[in-house]
């Protein structure tokens, strides 16, 4: 059985924009954000649909089950505007096999179940960007991190320039490239994102790029 994962924390103001996390309770807050996803993820270059969305919904069901499991949400006038969440990585991870284009040491992809934690989905509504609410999703959610580095991925198409940058200045580098499933579009890993789900190969995975953030 899972142990809890950290309650949900104080609203912390941020320019007005309160932040709050929750962990044992994650699952019951997708209702919340579906439509700040839904909204996020239909600009490219995700470009994604119904389907997309419901894929999505049930990756976070498993997602939600993961040791570590927290979300953190920023909200404005009780309007998710921005969310993010993440977990441990399990000593039995997929997620070093998606690498693409680099081979490493197996004491640097050696997992125990509290070495990384991954970061999923960070997002923002348009209407609210540039104005620090990633930036304290992202504190807010790595923190109290009892880890020794986060990871996360990002799609390396010209729109996500912003995000990259981002990363880069929050003290990440790129590890390699990730490709979630066989099949899937590739994403450039400044450590990955959800290469835990075995997923059914499709022609059109993406490309991430995969990047890491050590911490301490």
């Amino acid at each position: 059985m899972q142990a809890p994962g950290p309650r949900p924390g104080p609203c912390r103001p941020l320019g007005g924009t309160p932040i709050r996390q929750f962990g044992w309770d994650s699952a019951a807050q997708l209702d919340r954000f579906l439509t700040a996803y839904e909204e996020v993820y239909a600009d490219a270059p995700y470009n994604e649909g119904p389907s997309d969305v419901a894929e999505f919904i049930d990756h976070y069901a498993v997602h939600a089950r993961r040791v570590g499991m927290r979300l953190v949400l920023a909200a404005e006038n009780q309007e998710v505007v921005g969310f993010t969440y993440g977990y441990y990585l399990a000593p039995d991870t997929r997620w070093w096999r998606n690498l693409q284009d680099v081979t490493l040491p197996d004491d640097y992809t050696r997992e125990d179940g509290r070495r990384t934690f991954v970061v999923i989905e960070p997002a923002v509504r348009k209407a609210w960007r540039r104005g620090g609410v990633a930036a304290a999703l992202h504190a807010q959610l790595i923190g109290d991190l009892d880890a020794g580095r986060v990871t996360l991925t990002v799609r390396p198409e010209a729109e996500a320039e912003a995000a990259r940058s981002a990363y880069k200045a929050w003290g990440y580098r790129k590890v390699g490239v990730s490709r979630p499933w066989v099949g899937h579009r590739c994403t450039t890993a400044w450590f990955a994102i959800s290469a835990e789900l075995a997923a059914v190969p499709r022609v059109d995975a993406p490309f991430y790029d995969a990047m890491m953030l050590t911490l301490g």
